[in-house]
Formats: C-alpha cells, structure tokens, sequence
C-alpha cells in the first residue's frame, strides 16, 4: 500500500504540472503566444521613456552644459585678462628699468662732466660712489624683477588652479602646476 501512495503522489505532481500552464516546458519570453503583448508593452515602455528622457532629462543635461560653457568662458576670459596684466605689467617693468637706466646714465654723465675741472684723485672717488648707486639700484631693479615675476608666476599658478579646479571639480596637485608652468611654450 505504501508503494501505491508513493505511485499515486508522483503520479498527481506529473499530472499537475503538465495541466497547469504555468510549469510549461517554454520559457515566457520565447513563447510566440506571448508575442503580441511582450510587443505592446515594449512599445509602451519606449514611448514612456522617449518622452522622460526629451521632457525631463535632456533639458536638465542641455542646461547643465550651457552652464559649463559659460562657467568655461568666463574662465577663459579671466585667464585672457590675467595675462594680458601680467604681459602689461612686464612691459610697464621694462620700461621703468629702460628710464631708470636712462636716469642712472644721465647723472652720472652730469656728474663726470661737472667734476672734470676737480683733481683726478677726486674723480676716482665720485665715480667709484656712483659705481657703487648704479649697482645698488640695478640689485634693487633685480630684486623688484624678481618679486614682480614671482607674483605673475603665483598669479599664473592660482588661476591655473582655479580653472582646472572648476573644470575637475578637484584641484590639481601644486607640483603639477608648477610643472606646467615650467614647461616650455610652443
């Protein structure tokens, strides 16, 4: 008896599955009777996210890179102008050396020809004194070049700093950027 029972149940569970549709052999996607609808409900589906993506996602994308196209300009702007103080400042530096210069030689000429008439002991004196102005003031010059290309140069490393900064969202290392600017331009 208990040989039938055992029979009977494998019998039952054969006989359930193969009436219920549910355990058939196929798998859903691949059955054609399934076609129609699996279709629809693509093309339902397709529609609803064709309309979600033009409505509400590409105008935010669209916006966000508006955005960055400004922020990039007025970057680049900043950085234009920057330079274009620096390149400004450099030739006002030049200028001021060239008159300096043109200051320093003019006195001493004044003075060589005023003290001509004075012994040559004299002379030697003045000109040794004035030897030693004009090469105190062109280390002065040097030591003012010097502190105004290290400005341009901390100016140029800031704003280097800042774009890439804005463009990354992270800054770059400060070996990196002086590195850059190290780098000899093409």
């Amino acid at each position: 008896m208990a040989t039938q029972s055992t029979h009977t149940g494998v019998d039952a569970t054969a006989h359930t599955s193969a009436a219920d549709p549910s355990h058939s052999a196929s798998f859903p996607p691949f059955d054609a009777s399934t076609f129609g609808g699996q279709l629809f409900w693509l093309a339902v589906v397709f529609v609803a996210l064709y309309l979600l993506m033009s409505r509400v996602v590409l105008p935010r994308l669209s916006g966000i890179i508006e955005a960055r196209d400004t922020t990039l300009g007025r970057d680049l702007d900043t950085a234009a102008r920057a330079k274009q103080q620096a390149e400004d400042a450099g030739r006002a530096y030049e200028a001021s050396l060239a008159e300096a210069r043109a200051r320093a030689q003019s006195l001493a000429q004044q003075t060589r020809d005023s003290l001509a008439a004075d012994t040559d002991v004299k002379r030697k004196a003045l000109e040794a004194d004035l030897a030693e102005r004009i090469a105190a003031s062109e280390v002065t010059i040097a030591e003012r070049k010097a502190q105004a290309m290290s400005n341009v140069r901390d100016i140029a490393a800031d704003a280097a700093t800042a774009i890439v900064e804005r463009l990354t969202g992270q800054a770059p290392a400060p070996q990196a950027v002086a590195a850059a600017l190290d780098a000899p331009t093409r």
